[in-house]
């Protein structure tokens, strides 16, 4: 018999006190006792399908699912133990009148898989053996204890009582144990949920046709998530629905698959091939301005770098409408609740952005799905939900009806299936099979166990043909199954898959992605089933010859199935790592899989996926040793810094830093270090450091000739110049960045430093004009990339309003909010206030730019992003401030004082100048004098001639109008404003020093 994996049930059974027996009885009415036990045991065990592996002295050991799998093994179990303790007492009532004696039993039962089949001396072998004997052992006399999978799996045929863990041997934790108090032989075992074709389902397709119909007439894009347990018909339900619209709609499917971390647009791919690739795209986008730019971000580059997300969602959209606006068009995406994060986005996306097209965006999910997105159904007033129920009785009985079964054998099923089709289908295909008598009719315990029987009844061929192909996934082709089958077996697999088909486990399948009959899983859980009875060494070798074949087979494909060829040549390796010591070959493989998988962590990056990057690298760490491995943590730490986890981040960088000193390789330790002091200033705002380890850093990459090194280097100098408001050289830093990040090719770095140049130019003492034409000329440089073209327009509006331009700095601020919101950037949308509200308040304005910073404060609190919102949380008080709503302005201000760095030279300014024109307007002229000196001494240490003439102005509203000090504050603030370009604000001051407008 072959190899294979089951879960079943062990029960071991054991005479308690057999020691003082054999002292008090002669060793020959021992014998006889426990041999007339002996066999009761086997009768009761074998009486309930079990089959006893062998009589150790004088304990019986019994398995439940050898050599035939039945869907309800745990509870046939449960209920032989119980007869063991009747068949028993029966005995005893004969022993004592015989012999005068009585025995008493203990049994252990336990649930768990198994190895089986391999000709070996014993019939399982695994960890759930070993603890149903400590479970045995554990129990008092008379006692059966379970453990929790047993009790799980027949809490509806028995009653049970929790006992406190047992601590066993072997184990790191204690294992729940539970005592087996009575069975009620006369109930159906487990309460169970099934699924199976379409039947009763016309309330739920009027009301998607419904929603449908609403999204055409009013041109809308309507979003329903079909919710519903596994098996529950909702794939099939909306496979209904799509014939029905068939010859009127545009019908695109994508799956999101339930393995492959990290593989965030595999959905998408799958609706861009099937909708016919670039030629098609473009056919359908050609009439659009934007056409080139939409291709270009839907496509992947030779290299397998995509678009950022933020664009690609956008492109998405724009292909949407684009398709709606020739014919309406039904979007599918199964099983979201395996999506990643970012691709969930891009859904929420969608269905809030598309306007003036007819679209249908179908959603296929399980109920616990709405757990993790809450706000998932209540988006907007398009955005809806359909749960499926279970089936009607009389519904159950027409579906087992379409397929043949009648009579006594259609009533046991339809009450075992509770209005489950899945679970209906697989009975009656079980009953068309011959597999079970009326009187054996049970309701399996989960739906696993199901499909575990029924698949473990297949014949040889076909075991062998399903498992290779679970392999391969939930949808599979016919030339794939083939390369993974043993050569003898090749030529009858065709009629074995036929037969399969045939059985209803697989359907042929639609594919256009290659030309080779293509079949799909009637349900995942089948492909799970067929997966689980592998065994792990036969796991590992499918694995890596599936990932050969997919290499061979992909084609020009080949970039994007990275991270899939990856997943199965890691699966390959984690399996033999489980089996057995590592080897040089098996070494080798986890190199290959985590080489695969660490290039599209760092695309993801690229695309600012973070959460997918985080997934994908961290998988490519625990492969990859030396400097590979090195290299993927420096990575990993930058991704999990992006996701918020900056403390995991530090110690990964640690880490990559101590691997890299170890392979003597300081090109890869200045990489580490520089990642690390960057997410150090994140984690304690100290800056200090950043230009020792940029000194330390910036020769090794000379002499190494890495521009890419520099260019993050020459970015780690200029943060530290900005948290000290040094902008003339953090501007210097950033040309230097933007040199070496270009001569490296590195797009990313690039414009990330062409953003941050731009707000150099703002603070900084570069003057208006000529910081203008720099500022227009990064956009132009950017202009292929709007979120960050976006950030240089909040720049430049600031620098247009300094020239009195409040309409054009507005409509550039508007310009730039359209941006970011479209592309879904919240944080850089909210950051936008920090333009808008210096603005109105240029502007005379202060109750608007109130009301945009508090806008941006709500934002950023709800998202933790503590920088900005220090930063938000100063201006916000210098805006009530000049309100005279001073109670509230000193609240905030003594919120920045308490979370704002020191090293936050620009927060600390601009708080302690809102907060003196609050005190002053209060009266507390000596309070604001002192709190206004210390904003001008900051401010001092800067090059920023705006930020230190605001503070000259707060300075001056502590001082007496008129008053020597009180002139030279303001001349100085002038003069500054001046030399910056700022005319509004140097008129503000020029006219403050009229004598006219002093106040005796």
């Amino acid at each position: 018999m072959a190899v294979s994996r089951k879960t079943v049930t062990v029960l071991f059974a054991d005479v308690a006190d057999s020691t003082g027996l054999g002292e008090r009885l002669d060793p020959e009415s021992v014998r006889g006792a426990l041999g007339r036990w002996f066999e009761a045991a086997r009768d009761v065990i074998e009486g309930h399908g079990g089959t006893v592996e062998k009589f150790i002295g004088d304990a019986v050991m019994a398995v439940f699912g050898i050599p035939q799998l039945h869907e309800d093994d745990a509870v046939r179990a449960v209920r032989a133990a119980d007869g063991l303790r009747i068949a028993l007492a029966r005995l005893n009532d004969e022993l004592e009148g015989e012999r005068g004696l009585r025995l008493a039993i203990r049994v252990g039962l336990n649930t768990g898989e198994v190895v089986t089949g391999d000709g070996a001396g014993t019939l399982v072998t695994g960890d759930a053996v070993n603890i149903a004997k400590r479970f045995e052992e554990a129990a008092s006399s008379g006692e059966v204890v379970v453990g929790e999978a047993t009790r799980i799996l027949a809490q509806a045929a028995a009653s049970f009582q929790q006992l406190d863990p047992l601590a066993a041997k072997g184990k790191s934790q204690p294992i729940r144990a539970w005592r087996l108090i009575g069975v009620d032989p006369n109930r159906p075992g487990f309460e169970r949920r099934f699924d199976t074709p379409l039947v009763g389902r016309q309330e739920q397709l009027e009301h998607l046709r419904g929603t449908y119909a609403r999204a055409v007439q009013e041109r809308s894009c309507c979003l329903v998530t079909l919710l519903g347990p596994a098996g529950i018909g909702k794939t099939r339900l909306a496979a209904e629905l799509f014939d029905q619209l068939a010859e009127e709609a545009t019908i695109l499917v994508g799956r999101c698959l339930p393995y492959g971390d990290g593989i965030t647009f595999w959905p998408l791919t799958e609706v861009l091939q099937d909708l016919g690739g670039d030629e098609r795209i473009a056919q359908v986008v050609a009439e659009s301005v934007d056409a080139t730019l939409i291709l270009e971000r839907l496509r992947w580059s030779e290299d397998g770098a995509a678009a950022d997300s933020q664009e690609m969602f956008w492109a998405v959209r724009k292909l949407c409408e684009a398709l709606a606006n020739r014919r309406p068009l039904v979007l599918c995406f199964e099983d979201v609740h395996w999506a990643e994060p970012t691709f969930l986005d891009l859904i929420e996306y969608l269905s809030s952005w598309i306007r003036d097209a007819p679209m249908l965006l179908l959603c296929l999910a399980r109920p616990e799905f709405i757990d993790d997105r809450p706000a998932w159904l209540v988006g907007h007033e398009y955005a809806t939900s359909l749960t499926l129920s279970p089936l009607r009785p009389s519904e159950s009985e027409e579906l087992l009806d379409a397929h043949g079964i009648f009579g006594n054998a259609r009533a046991q099923i339809a009450e075992a299936a509770e209005g489950n089709p899945l679970y209906a289908e697989q009975m009656a295909a079980m009953v068309i099979e011959g597999g079970y008598e009326d009187g054996l009719f049970s309701v399996p315990p989960t739906i696993q166990a199901l499909l575990a029987a029924r698949l473990d009844r297949l014949d040889p061929a076909e075991r062998s043909a399903i498992a290779r192909a679970a392999v391969c996934g939930k949808e599979f082709w016919r030339d794939a199954v083939v390369e993974l089958t043993n050569a003898d077996e090749r030529g009858a697999l065709g009629a074995t898959l036929m037969s399969l088909v045939r059985k209803e486990l697989v359907r042929p399948h639609r594919s256009t992605a290659r030309p080779d009959d293509a079949f799909r899983f009637v349900h995942v859980l089948i492909r799970d089933a067929a997966y689980a009875a592998i065994p792990k060494e036969t796991r590992a070798d499918l694995h890596e010859q599936f990932a050969g074949w997919i290499r061979t087979n992909a084609g020009e494909h080949v970039v994007e199935l990275d991270e899939i060829v990856g997943y199965h040549l890691e699966q390959a390796f984690r399996y033999r790592e489980e089996l057995g010591p590592l080897d040089e070959r098996m070494r080798r493989l986890a190199d290959e899989a985590g080489t695969l998988l660490a290039p599209a962590g760092r695309r993801a990056i690229a695309r600012d996926d973070a959460p997918a990057a985080v997934k994908l690298l961290d998988r490519a760490a625990r492969l990859l040793e030396g400097r590979a491995g090195a290299a993927v943590l420096t990575d990993l730490g930058t991704a999990l810094a992006a996701v918020g986890e900056l403390s995991r981040a530090v110690d990964v960088l640690t880490e990559a830093i101590d691997r890299a000193k170890a392979q003597s390789d300081p090109g890869l330790e200045a990489s580490a270090l520089v990642e690390r002091a960057i997410v150090g200033v994140q984690t304690k705002g100290a800056t200090e450091e950043l230009e020792r380890i940029a000194e330390q850093v910036i020769p090794i990459y000379a002499q190494e000739g890495d521009d890419a090194g520099l260019a993050r280097a020459w970015r780690l100098v200029s943060i530290k110049h900005f948290a000290h408001c040094e902008f003339a050289a953090m501007e210097r830093a950033l040309v230097e960045a933007i040199e070496h990040a270009r001569a490296a090719g590195d797009g990313r770095q690039e414009r990330r430093a062409h953003g941050a140049r731009a707000l150099a130019l703002l603070l900084g003492p570069t003057p208006v004009v000529e910081a203008i034409a720099l500022c227009n000329d990064i956009r132009e440089r950017t202009a292929a990339n709007p979120s960050t073209q976006a950030f240089a327009t909040g720049q430049l509006a600031e620098l247009e309003a300094m020239r009195g331009r409040f309409d054009q700095a507005r409509a550039l601020c508007e310009e730039a909010k359209a941006v970011l919101a479209e592309h879904g950037r919240t944080v850089g949308l909210a950051g936008i206030a920090l333009h808008t509200a210096p603005i109105e308040l240029l502007a005379g304005r202060p109750d608007t730019a109130e009301h945009e910073l508090r806008w941006a404060y709500d934002v950023l609190q709800a998202v933790d992003a503590r920088s900005s919102l220090s930063t938000v949380t100063a201006f916000l008080t210098c805006a009530l401030a000049l309100q005279g709503k001073v109670d509230e302005a000193k609240r905030f201000a003594e919120l920045c004082r308490t979370t704002a760095t020191e090293d936050d030279v620009l927060t600390q300014v601009v708080w302690r100048s809102g907060l003196a024109h609050a005190l002053a307007a209060k009266g507390d002229r000596a309070e604001a004098e002192a709190v206004a000196h210390e904003a001008v001494e900051l401010a001092r240490s800067t090059d920023s001639p705006n930020l230190l003439a605001d503070a000259l102005v707060a300075l001056s509203s502590a001082m007496t109008p008129g008053s020597g000090e009180w002139a030279e504050a303001l001349q100085e603030a002038a003069g500054l404003y001046e030399a910056k370009g700022n005319v509004v604000s140097s008129a503000g001051v020029r006219a403050l020093l009229e004598p006219a407008a002093i106040t005796p």
